[in-house]
């Protein structure tokens, strides 16, 4: 997906500036694609240039004159074409992985602190989509927020954040476990062997 789909998507929401663009980008869209501030500045420009949106200059009196961005019927018309086009093949690449694949041969206790981070960070991930999602259904249940939404498709991919952080949690709280429990045996075999032979059997 190109960082163009996912921006026309964001702005199926109505009228926004860029500013309130990169935070409701980073609230929601983030879950499954990422981008810098300066990166979606940038894509608006290139997407009203191509008039897919239209900008509208707000003057203010004491604040910076602002740039509001909507989607033009071009705009409509490509999220159309997009969304009916199939996705490419997911693929993953994790460094942490490629470090948990070699963890028998290198630093342990170094790979185990790294899962602990990321563990933490999907911890954090995992509350803020939660918040998000009770702010979403507002007091209703998930059948009667999906009955009377609008839109759902924002509401879909926040459950797909939520239960992709619900794995990472289960996965690395897992992994922790098991390298743990192999440095724990590891000291003790390398205390037998510091002792005695005579104290040692």
């Amino acid at each position: 997906m190109a960082l163009r789909d996912a921006v026309l998507a964001a702005l199926l929401e109505g009228e926004s500036s860029g500013y309130d663009l990169a935070k409701s980008f980073d609230a929601s869209v983030a879950n499954f694609w990422t981008a810098t501030p300066q990166q979606l500045y940038r894509e608006l420009d290139r997407l009203a240039t191509d008039g897919f949106i239209a900008v509208r200059v707000v003057h203010q009196e004491r604040r910076p004159t602002k740039r509001m961005y909507s989607l033009t019927d071009a705009g409509r018309d490509a999220i159309r074409e997009f969304t009916a086009k199939p996705p490419k093949p997911s693929t993953i690449r994790d460094d942490l992985l490629i470090k948990v694949s070699a963890v028998d041969a290198g630093d342990a206790a170094a790979v185990r602190d790294l899962i602990s981070d990321q563990l933490r960070w999907a911890t954090a991930k995992l509350a803020r989509y939660e918040r998000l999602r009770e702010r979403l259904l507002h007091g209703r249940t998930e059948d009667e927020y999906l009955a009377e939404s609008q839109r759902v498709g924002p509401y879909l991919t926040l459950l797909r954040g939520i239960s992709f952080e619900q794995e990472n949690i289960r996965w690395g709280e897992h992994a922790l476990s098991v390298i743990n429990q192999r440095l724990a045996a590891r000291g003790s075999d390398m205390e037998s062997s510091a002792l005695p032979a005579s104290d040692a059997g």
